[in-house]
């Protein structure tokens, strides 16, 4: 049996969206950059193995929009949702929940696709016990599938997300050929 769908990787700015992309994908298909909204809009990545394709949509940094540009970047990723069978909400495991989170938990409370909470950066959160209490922050307001905490930069834990998103991907086809990695 072979499994396959769309999971769209959505999340604050520069919160490791697009590093872990290409982590998965062992090359650069998404721009890594210090500068918020570097990634303008969608980018798929695709991951296959003998028993699945995940199709990866990484999309821009969901945020409070300035301008124009901001507004049309949050229509994008906000677009994601409907269209994927599953979301990574990947946040930054060094930074506090915020009004920002609040919004995507607002956003997220009116899709019924699986939700996982990614915690990225672990290998830079020095505090356990805020990381904790940051996290229980984030399970009081919304019930994810998941909670899995990675370094998309390392790979730490990684693999072990991918095989709990294989794992509950319906069974599927083989949307793109086995070596392509992006559209």
């Amino acid at each position: 049996m072979f499994k396959s769908g769309f999971i769209g990787i959505i999340g604050r700015p520069n919160v490791g969206k697009s590093t872990f992309m290409n982590y998965v994908l062992g090359q650069k298909v998404s721009i890594v950059s210090p500068k918020a909204q570097t990634t303008r809009n969608q980018i798929r990545g695709i991951y296959t193995t003998d028993t699945n394709q995940i199709i990866f949509i990484d999309t821009p940094g969901i945020h409070k929009p300035k301008n124009a540009l901001g507004k049309v970047m949050n229509d994008y990723s906000i677009a994601s949702l409907s269209d994927v069978d599953s979301i990574l909400w990947i946040i930054d495991g060094t930074q506090n929940f915020g009004t920002g989170d609040e919004f995507i938990i607002n956003l997220l409370q009116k899709t019924k696709n699986k939700v996982y909470l990614v915690v990225n950066k672990i290998d830079l959160a020095n505090d356990k016990k805020r990381l904790s209490d940051n996290i229980d922050k984030f399970k009081e307001r919304f019930k994810f599938n998941d909670i899995i905490f990675i370094s998309a930069k390392e790979g730490t834990n990684v693999n072990n997300l991918l095989e709990i998103i294989g794992f509950d991907l319906e069974e599927g086809p083989m949307y793109y050929p086995k070596d392509q990695i992006t559209d």
